[in-house]
C-alpha cells in the first residue's frame, strides 16, 4: 500500500502510532517485554526446528548426507520451544542464559556442518562461518554478563517498535 505524495495515509498513521506506543510502554516495563520475547523466542525456537528438520531430510535427498547434527540440533530447538512455551516465568529469569547457549550451540552446530556449503558456494560457505563465529563471540558474552544481556534485549525490542513507529508515522504524510 503506497501513499501517493498529496494524500494522507490513515492506516500507516494509526499503525504507526500503535508501535510508538508499543516501543514506549516496552521501555518503561521490560519486564513484560522480556515475557513477550520469551513468548517469540519459544514459537521461533519450534519453528526453527522444524525447519532443520526438513532441511535435513531434503538434503538427504539431494546429496545423500545425513547431518546428525542437523537431526540433534532441530529436535533440541523444539525441546527448547516447547519447554519454555509452558514454563513462561522461568523462561524470563533463564531467558539471557537460553539466549547465550542457544547462539553458543547453534553458532558450533552451522560451523560443523558448514563444509557442506562449501561445494555450493565458496562465498556462502564463508558468509557461513564468519556470520556463526560472531555468533558464537556473542553467546559467550552473554553468557558471562546475563543482567546486561536481559536488559540490552528489551531495550533493543523497544528500540526496534519505536523506529518503526516513527518511520510508519513519517510514510503515512
Amino acid at each position: 500500500m503506497l501513499t501517493s505524495k498529496n494524500k494522507f495515509n490513515v492506516v500507516y498513521f494509526i499503525l504507526g502510532l500503535v508501535l510508538l506506543l508499543t516501543g514506549i510502554i516496552s521501555f518503561l516495563n521490560p519486564m513484560k517485554s522480556l515475557v513477550a520475547i520469551v513468548l517469540i523466542f519459544a514459537i521461533s525456537a519450534i519453528f526453527e526446528g522444524i525447519i532443520q528438520l526438513a532441511f535435513r531430510r531434503r538434503l538427504n535427498e539431494y546429496t545423500g548426507h545425513k547431518a546428525n547434527s542437523i537431526l540433534v540440533l532441530g529436535i533440541l530447538d523444539i525441546l527448547i520451544g516447547l519447554f519454555l512455551l509452558f514454563n513462561m516465568s522461568f523462561g524470563v529469569l533463564a531467558l539471557p542464559y537460553i539466549f547465550a547457549i542457544w547462539f553458543i550451540i547453534d553458532s558450533i552446530g552451522e560451523l560443523i556442518i558448514a563444509d557442506v556449503f562449501k561445494s555450493v558456494s565458496t562465498s556462502y560457505y564463508w558468509f557461513k562461518v564468519v556470520m556463526n563465529v560472531l555468533g558464537l563471540i556473542l553467546g559467550i558474552m552473554m553468557l558471562f554478563n546475563p543482567i546486561v544481556s536481559a536488559l540490552t534485549i528489551s531495550f533493543l525490542v523497544g528500540l526496534y517498535f519505536l523506529t518503526s513507529g516513527i518511520d510508519f508515522i513519517v510514510t503515512s504524510f
